[in-house]
């Protein structure tokens, strides 16, 4: 069964027809042609399909496409729409990838996180729950524990976070 939906992709208003199975993953890559979130484990484990839906981070992997009509969807390519975003520039300062493939997900999750930081959303190793949100590398490490990265960068992706954060 096939049904059409409304995707505001990077600010584009976009109908696509969808099987009603199809992810959002699928349905962005496919039916978009946004390539910037990318298919890992499909399982919701590894975090390089993820974006920013109505402003918080998503793994699009377990998202079915029908259930996200009308929403509002931001990729690391619509993070880009007006020159580099902050935490772009500060994984390019701070080499913070290797091969590229987890970047947009790793992005985009970063900054998800540090919204959720900002309106003072816990984590589970946040220490006062009454108290401002220190971002400190424990903190950073937990709230992307989500995101993985096969080449290992985690001290630059650490780093990168950190500067934007401190900003």
């Amino acid at each position: 069964m096939e049904t059409r939906i409304r995707l505001n992709v990077d600010g584009v208003e976009r109908d696509v027809v969808v099987d009603t199975r199809t992810t959002l993953l699928d349905a962005l890559r496919d039916r978009v042609g946004n390539h910037a979130p990318k298919k890992g484990c499909d399982h919701g484990q590894c975090g390089s399909c993820t974006v920013l839906l109505d402003g918080r981070r998503v793994t699009t992997c377990l998202s079915l496409a029908v259930a996200q009509d009308g929403a509002e969807i931001v990729t690391a390519d619509g993070l880009a729409a007006d020159g580099l975003h902050a935490m772009q520039q500060s994984f390019i300062d701070h080499d913070a990838f290797q091969c590229g493939y987890c970047t947009p997900g790793q992005i985009c999750s970063a900054v998800g996180m540090l919204a959720e930081a900002t309106a003072n959303t816990p984590s589970h190793v946040t220490d006062d729950l009454d108290d401002e949100i220190e971002l400190t590398d424990e903190e950073i490490r937990e709230r992307m524990s989500g995101n993985l990265c096969r080449c290992a960068a985690y001290p630059n992706i650490l780093a990168a976070i950190r500067e934007v954060a401190g900003r």
